[in-house]
């Protein structure tokens, strides 16, 4: 149960919760997951022209496999780039060279591309700690993404990978968290939310 009066104390707390269990996953039960994710995404990513995602640190669904396979979809991908300072990410075309950026996240190499370019994805593969079934997406807290996604099309699909554990019933919600239209879990493949 989500205590109704603390949302942000309750994020704090699943969020702790959600990236200690991602950090005692085996190395074997991490491949596997990523593999089975990385294969649910390009299906589901299936013709898609312009895409925009990111680059799974070691813990994150899709490690060392995710952006690379992104190739195989033959469609223009954008990657964030955190910026020097502020907290409104900008995007740059993934040419297949990432170098670490700001708080070490890998980023392609190239010119940058203001903020509003992930409005001309068709989907956003969007970075989550844990989705519940209503499309309520848990972050890290930084806020990146959901000023990221205010930009996107209308008719943009948003879709979340996450491990099987983190797709939950419920999770405590702000005015300002943007839902997400899509999950993916290692078992349960693509799945589209209400």
């Amino acid at each position: 149960m989500i205590p109704p009066d603390d949302p942000t104390g309750a994020k704090v707390a699943l969020r702790a919760r959600f990236l200690a269990r991602r950090e005692t996953r085996s190395a074997e039960e991490r491949a596997a997951a990523n593999s089975a994710i990385t294969a649910a995404l390009l299906r589901g990513l299936a013709g898609t022209r312009t895409l925009a995602a990111f680059a799974p640190d070691p813990t994150e669904p899709g490690a060392g496999r995710l952006p690379a396979a992104f190739t195989q979809l033959r469609a223009r991908v954008l990657l964030p780039v955190a910026p020097p300072d502020g907290r409104e990410l900008g995007w740059a075309v993934d040419t297949g060279r990432l170098t670490p950026g700001r708080f070490g996240l890998l980023e392609p190499v190239g010119p940058r591309l203001g903020p509003t370019a992930i409005g001309t994805a068709e989907v956003v593969v969007v970075p989550a700690v844990a989705v519940a079934r209503t499309g309520v997406r848990l972050g890290r807290g930084g806020g990146y993404y959901d000023r990221a996604l205010r930009h996107v099309r209308p008719d943009a699909r948003l879709v979340a990978p996450v491990f099987d554990d983190e797709l939950v019933d419920d999770l405590p919600v702000e005015p300002h968290d943007q839902r997400v239209t899509a999950v993916v879990t290692p078992s349960g493949g693509w799945l589209d939310l209400a």
